[in-house]
């Protein structure tokens, strides 16, 4: 079985000082590919660098609603020139945080549109990070044109109502270890609905770690834990949960993968 984090955060502090041991583990997992996602420089930069250092690591830079207020004219030409490397396969995770953030929700929609407006001019999908702000967030999804170039809900906790709406703006929907937790039904629900082609897998490590290691600190090879999850709600064999997720992911990032 073959299973790619869609995303993680090995250049977290949490996280940094023990990358190989931690990709060793996810290995061992059957978790052959990480994408590591930042969300302001420090974390822009180590997961550019992992990506160099490791070839099953990608890079998706971007900043996320929380860090909004910093991202001036030297973040975003920083940002753009770090777009031609081969590693950084996605724009993220950007979006909208209206849960006890830091930055004015101004501030974070007017940096969520500058951000998909480079991703639309240099072709790159997107990671969604959406915390208390549906409406908003898929508002301005619609109204950048976001079908243009796709991406990803990242740790979708939706309905299926706003399911629906974000698959029919040609977005892709990744479920996390919260789709493991018990009580999370409306979450089971939207996994039930969600095609096979427009599902990924991630851990959100080191956060929302999934059964059977819930409240504990969460790694990449315990995506291994939400495909199980994700069989069981579907009632199908977890191989085939993890083939599809795989083949979305690199189809999104626009990975090649000779031995898929």
């Amino acid at each position: 079985m073959k299973i790619f984090d869609s995303h993680t955060h090995l250049n977290d502090d949490a996280l940094y000082e023990d990358v190989n041991g931690y990709f060793e583990h996810a290995q061992k997992l059957g978790v052959e590919k990480i994408a590591n996602v930042g969300s302001n420089q420090v974390l822009n930069e180590r997961s550019i660098a992992l990506a160099e250092q490791h070839a099953d690591m990608y890079s998706i830079i971007g900043w996320h609603p929380e860090d909004a207020i910093y991202f001036k004219e030297e973040q975003e030409q920083w940002l753009i020139d770090q777009l031609s490397n081969p590693k950084v396969v996605a724009i993220g995770e950007i979006g909208l945080d209206y849960y006890q953030t830091t930055s004015p929700r101004a501030v974070q929609k007017a940096v969520f549109k500058r951000q998909l407006e480079i991703a639309k001019e240099y072709h790159l999908p997107v990671s969604i990070h959406n915390r208390d702000a549906f409406e908003d967030t898929y508002a301005i999804l619609k109204e950048v044109g976001v079908s243009e170039i796709s991406g990803v809900m990242h740790s979708f906790n939706g309905d299926p109502e706003w399911l629906q709406k974000f698959l029919d703006l040609g977005m892709l929907v990744s479920y996390s270890g919260v789709a493991s937790f018990k009580k999370t039904h409306e979450v089971h629900e939207s996994v039930k609905q969600t095609p096979m082609d427009k599902m990924l897998v991630e851990t959100d490590a080191p956060y929302l770690a999934p059964e059977p290691f819930r409240g504990k600190q969460n790694e990449p090879a315990y995506t291994l834990y939400t495909v199980e999850a994700l069989a069981r709600i579907l009632d199908v064999n977890p191989e085939i949960v993890a083939r599809h997720t795989y083949e979305n992911t690199l189809r999104l990032f626009g990975i090649s993968d000779d031995n898929k």
